[in-house]
């Protein structure tokens, strides 16, 4: 698997290729945000490890740049940030993960893999619960036939309960598989996406089941 680096510190850059490199990946580094976004758009990548603050472009325009475009590659965010609002800014504008600096090596890889995991596993799977529709290869959700638009994390919460669709899905389980086992936040994220969700979805898409999580429903046709 093909990755790109895009991280102006090239020191930490070339680290990381060298690193990755023997893991088995074959990867490409850039240090501007400006080719990071030409060469990410041109080559067929399956994942790009994007800093935020970058030359040319920063990570944030890069990424919402691909994202409307139509780009679907995985886009692991780094920066030396740390709040809440900043990890919010970069999963709205279509990142997949986020890690913040200083970071160990090795919970990066694991995000890599989880990430690459993520997609292989839903290459193609097309489902359904109700008059929901949720194409995991496109990444398209519609609900009767109308196109309801997501943030890379909305959609992947709503895939998670939709592989699941009629049961009940733990809080626990949706932090598990959705923000991997490094996210060391706060649990009740989980209730922000759900209600951003039933605002796009309609209020009657999600149930919650008191005390033991949540249900998709798809809601009324």
């Amino acid at each position: 698997m093909r990755l790109l680096i895009v991280e102006d510190e090239k020191r930490l850059a070339l680290s990381l290729a060298k690193g990755l490199t023997a893991e088995g990946f074959a990867v490409d580094v850039t240090h501007d945000g400006a080719e990071g976004l030409r060469m990410a758009s041109e080559g067929p990548y399956d994942l790009i490890v994007l800093d935020i603050m970058l030359p040319g472009l920063n990570g944030y325009r890069v990424c919402a740049a691909l994202r409307a475009a139509g780009h679907d590659v995985p886009i692991l965010m780094l920066t030396a940030k740390d709040g809440e609002y900043d990890e919010a800014e970069g999963l709205d504008t279509g990142a997949d993960d986020y890690l913040t600096k200083p970071f160990s090596y090795v919970v990066l890889v694991a995000r890599v893999r989880a990430l690459l995991r993520r997609r292989t596993r839903a290459a193609s799977a097309v489902l359904t619960a109700g008059p929901l529709v949720v194409d995991t290869g496109t990444r398209r959700v519609t609900r009767d036939g109308a196109e309801v638009p997501l943030t890379a994390k909305e959609f992947a919460v709503l895939e998670h309960l939709a592989t699941r669709a009629g049961e009940v899905v733990s809080k626990a389980d949706i932090l598990d598989h959705v923000w991997d086992f490094a996210y060391s936040g706060d649990p009740n994220i989980v209730e922000v996406y759900v209600s951003a969700l039933r605002r796009k979805l309609g209020a009657d898409a999600i149930a919650t089941v008191r005390g033991a999580g949540y249900r998709l429903v798809g809601g009324r046709g």
